[in-house]
């Protein structure tokens, strides 16, 4: 593939590079303005008259992981990468405003009582596991180090602590069966209704920017609500059957569809070695059982994400960086922000 660097639009003056680590309100009658006049001078067309169909699939671009302080800030490892990430995609959209066609951003969206939250289990103590530190395997659970908190079974599963003990410990063995990461107990994060779980301002704005512009109605997609199992990837959970191989989750089958369909499918967003990589590794699955070649059109924004490091626990740099080398074997295009592909 070739590709260009690119300045096919400026990037408007209310764009302040400088808020990007910052969380305040979006002015939309003032955005909304200030757009429609940009589509009239740089004759932007609606996105419904595109040719070549453009999704820009953004991935879990919320405070909770892409503002210093908050739960999950991805640092990567320079320490402040997710700031750095969401400047160059709001550049991004800004500079690509005519050619995209559909913004999709993904929403982690959780509440309190979920199997990778700390409630969901306690030791003999009755303590509940630090946050971040710890991971639950089968054995944890064989050896009594860890045990489904009994006082959640109320809330999950209409008190039936039985069947909660069961599935906890099928779902820890699928996980290890399947190779993916085991369970790990995150802090509290994207809380829905919760400041954590709003798109980070200066995306927000962007996005609006360009729904106003290119009467592109933004789709926004909801994962991670299932309190039973964790869900990284938007197409899938990562667990779909309970411990008697009844239906426990869905794949998001329309989403899938969707993505096949368009023209170019563009990712970015966070973190590069759980939701992002997850997301990607389900698509390519997909791509693969309709048509491998299908996994030319999709385009990674290197330079957009980074992966989960927290000094002194875990770094998973190297697992991000592998799957980035396996998507680019697969046929994908590993891309910078100021590049764009042969789409133009």
């Amino acid at each position: 593939m070739n590709t260009q660097t690119t300045n096919q639009l400026p990037i408007p003056s209310h764009f302040n590079c400088d808020q990007v680590g910052e969380v305040w309100r979006v002015p939309y009658q003032e955005i909304a303005a200030a757009a429609e006049t940009w589509a009239k001078q740089h004759k932007i067309q609606p996105a419904s008259l595109d040719k070549t169909r453009i999704c820009l699939l953004l991935i879990d671009v919320q405070n909770t992981f892409c503002i210093p302080g908050f739960e999950l800030f991805v640092g990567g490892k320079s320490g402040t990468a997710a700031v750095a990430d969401n400047r160059r995609l709001s550049e991004f959209i800004y500079r690509n405003l005519g050619v995209i066609t559909k913004i999709v951003p993904t929403l982690d969206t959780h509440r309190t009582a979920q199997i990778f939250h700390p409630i969901f289990w306690v030791n003999a103590a009755g303590e509940h596991p630090t946050p971040a530190a710890t991971s639950i395997t089968p054995e944890d659970i064989k050896q009594g180090i860890w045990k489904v908190n009994p006082a959640v079974a109320n809330s999950v599963t209409n008190g039936n602590y039985e069947l909660l003990e069961k599935h906890a410990y099928h779902y820890v063995k699928k996980l290890s069966q399947d190779g993916k990461y085991p369970l790990t107990v995150w802090p509290y994060h994207s809380m829905l209704g919760g400041i954590g779980h709003a798109l980070v301002s200066s995306v927000e704005e962007a996005i609006f920017f360009h729904g106003i512009a290119r009467q592109s109605q933004t789709q926004f997609e909801i994962k991670g609500e299932n309190p039973l199992t964790e869900n990284y990837s938007i197409l899938r959970p990562e667990v779909l059957e309970d411990f008697e191989k009844r239906p426990l989750a869905q794949k998001n089958i329309q989403l899938i569809k969707q993505l096949l369909e368009f023209d170019v499918v563009i990712i970015g967003g966070q973190a590069k070695s759980h939701c992002v990589a997850w997301t990607i590794d389900d698509l390519l699955i997909e791509i693969k059982q309709v048509d491998a070649t299908l996994a030319q059109k999709i385009y990674l924004l290197e330079d957009c994400t980074s992966p989960v490091v927290v000094p002194g626990v875990v770094d998973y740099t190297e697992q991000a960086d592998a799957a980035f080398t396996r998507f680019a074997e697969a046929g994908m295009h590993i891309i910078k922000s100021n590049e764009i592909g042969n789409w133009a």
